[in-house]
């Protein structure tokens, strides 16, 4: 019999498929063990009249063995308008913040090693002296993300005792992760001051007592209260703090290190100005503004920091080898003020005229339209991206977008050829994300460099 014989009804024994040159060919690429275990599975659904005969059991075996070795988490198009993207990873990383990672990962590396003496270091040892240098702070830490900044150092300087914030700043973040949770979770007390769009400076002081271990403020990085509203200053809240003598603490959130104005960006605190009104410890993210790694940066007064070093949790919350590699290399770049922005990804994107934009999105247009077939109609159309992640979320940046719209005149189904078409979209090699809005599938093209990788795909698969 050869090896793919006509389809019959019962299916061949495991060793006899297993001696099949197609088989060996498998095994020999893939390992026995795997092989077997995505036979049996195929066999079953032979049995199950799903598979009709040799042929097809071989491709199925082939087939699972492909989907089991891809990798679940890959590149992907982020043509969303969506800059710093949740989702999608957030910030992209500097070439520089790359091989470092690589570097350290390939090996061992002095990660809790002081060389010079030849003892035990500290890993924060490797940031630290950056981070103060940028920001002013007298000490630093780091741990895994923003979130667990705030609830470290909520539990190492509040524990069981209060912490009077605004009512206005309760903020919710993304995954209904919410401020007063990670207060319980941290173990202290939330003293709610004021009304949700007025807060005044009396409320904080009626508020402090001998329970009170702390003042929080916590930037509104992804709403605006507007109108009818009041809020205190950091350097308003300061003076507050140090007459009561308890500690000032501000969550920034997105946290950046340059004043974005200066790039033609609209405003947001930046981290050595708002320690600079007298705040006692901040808290920001590594991953967002500042254009590095997933971290949460935790800087301000040497005497709070020791104790937030202290707390047990900061062992179960810190870094990773890699995430300091590369958070390292990010903040090195910024002692180049002149070279930034094109040397962070994150910058560079957001700083892309709408003009550059839209060549890059012309440059597409036809060949979006060959892959797209002549069921839909594309155009290239202005459109505003945001920056994300929380981030100054009622400013807009001008951009430009590949607009596809389907031709057919029934709206219902219009609707579904746009969906049917995004589904294509990320089922690409390297998927392409994109948004629906306004009748219309629109691909920004803020984020899109090198479009070379996208023209090939869609000219391969048209």
């Amino acid at each position: 019999m050869t090896e793919l014989a006509q389809p019959h009804s019962r299916p061949p024994a495991v060793d006899k498929a297993l001696s099949w040159p197609g088989m060996q060919a498998l095994i020999a690429s893939h390992g026995r063990a795997l092989v077997l275990d995505c036979l049996r599975t195929a066999l079953d659904a032979w049995r199950a009249g799903h598979i009709t005969g040799e042929a097809e059991l071989l491709y199925t075996v082939q087939r699972q063995i492909e989907r089991l070795l891809t990798l679940s988490m890959r590149p992907v198009f982020n043509l969303t308008g969506t800059v710093l993207h949740t989702n999608l990873g957030r910030a992209p990383l500097p070439v520089e913040a790359i091989e470092a990672m690589t570097a350290v990962a390939l090996g061992a590396s002095n990660l809790e090693f002081d060389l010079e003496t030849g003892q035990r270091g500290d890993r924060d040892d490797h940031v630290e002296a950056w981070i103060c240098r940028l920001t002013g702070a007298e000490a630093a830490t780091v741990v895994n993300n923003n979130a667990a900044a705030v609830l470290l150092v909520l539990n190492a300087l509040a524990q069981r005792r209060e912490v009077v914030v605004s009512r206005g700043e309760l903020i919710e973040i993304g995954g209904s992760f919410r401020l007063p949770d990670i207060m319980a979770r941290a173990g202290c007390k939330l003293r709610e001051v004021g009304a949700t769009n007025r807060t005044h400076a009396k409320d904080y002081i009626e508020a402090i007592g001998p329970r009170t271990a702390l003042l929080l403020k916590a930037h509104t990085s992804n709403y605006r209260i507007e109108g009818f509203s009041t809020a205190l200053s950091e350097a308003q809240l300061a003076e507050i703090a140090r007459e009561h003598q308890v500690p000032l603490v501000v969550d920034l959130g997105a946290g950046s290190l340059i004043d974005l104005q200066a790039l033609g960006l609209p405003a947001e605190p930046v981290v050595s100005r708002v320690l600079q009104q007298g705040v006692d410890v901040v808290t920001f993210s590594g991953d967002k503004l500042l254009g590095g790694p997933q971290a949460g940066i935790i800087a301000g007064r040497a005497d709070l920091l020791a104790r937030i070093r202290k707390s047990p949790l900061k062992r179960a919350l810190r870094c990773d080898k890699m995430t300091l590699a590369a958070l390292e290399a990010v903040l090195r770049l910024y002692a180049d003020p002149d070279s930034l922005v094109q040397r962070v990804p994150t910058l560079r994107l957001l700083t892309r005229s709408q003009s550059d934009i839209q060549l890059t999105a012309e440059a597409l247009s036809s060949c979006l339209q060959g892959w797209a077939g002549e069921a839909f109609a594309v155009d290239v159309c202005a459109v505003s991206s945001q920056i994300g992640s929380g981030s100054l979320p009622l400013e807009v940046l001008p951009s430009a977008a590949l607009r596809l719209r389907s031709r057919n005149t029934n709206k219902r189904t219009r609707s579904r050829d746009l969906r049917t078409l995004a589904e294509r979209l990320r089922q690409l090699p390297q998927p392409v994300v994109g948004r629906i809005a306004d009748d219309s599938l629109l691909l920004d093209c803020r984020c899109l460099e090198d479009s070379e990788p996208l023209l090939a795909q869609w000219a391969a698969n048209a």
